[in-house]
C-alpha cells in the first residue's frame, strides 16, 4: 500500500496549486486522509483532513480560505488546492492516511501511513 503525492514544483507568488495524492490499496472510501507541510527548518504542520466520503472537511484555521482538500474515491486520489500562494508556503507537503479507528475530526496521531511527499517552492 503506498501513498504518491504529486503536482509540486516551483511557482509565483500569487498563483494556486494542485496537488494530488493517490492511495494504491482497497477500501479508500472508508479512509480519513490529510494533507501536512514540512517548511524547511520547521516541524510538520497539519494542513487539513477529509472523511472517508468527503461529506466532512476539517482545517485549522489558519489554513482556511486558502486550502481545499478534495477526494475522488473513484480514482483513490485526494487533492489539495492551493490559493494565492505565497512564499511562506515553500515546503514538502505530504499526505497521509488516518488508522482505520479514526474518528473525525481526526488527530495528528491518528495518521500512521504517510507519502512521499511533494515539495512545493513560491517565489516571490
Amino acid at each position: 500500500v503506498q501513498l504518491q503525492a504529486s503536482g509540486g514544483g516551483l511557482v509565483q507568488a500569487g498563483n494556486r496549486l494542485r496537488l494530488s495524492c493517490m492511495y494504491s490499496g482497497r477500501t479508500f472510501s472508508r479512509m480519513i486522509m490529510g494533507w501536512f507541510r514540512q517548511a524547511p527548518g520547521k516541524e510538520r504542520e497539519f494542513v487539513a483532513a477529509i472523511s472517508g466520503s468527503g461529506d466532512r472537511i476539517y482545517g485549522t484555521d489558519s489554513m482556511k480560505g486558502r486550502f481545499t482538500i478534495s477526494r475522488d474515491n473513484a480514482k483513490n486520489t485526494v487533492d489539495l488546492q492551493i490559493n494565492n500562494l505565497n512564499p511562506e508556503d515553500t515546503a514538502v507537503y505530504y499526505c497521509a492516511k488516518a488508522h482505520s479507528d479514526s474518528r473525525f475530526p481526526p488527530i495528528v496521531p491518528d495518521f500512521l501511513r504517510w507519502g512521499q511527499g511533494t515539495l512545493v517552492t513560491v517565489s516571490s
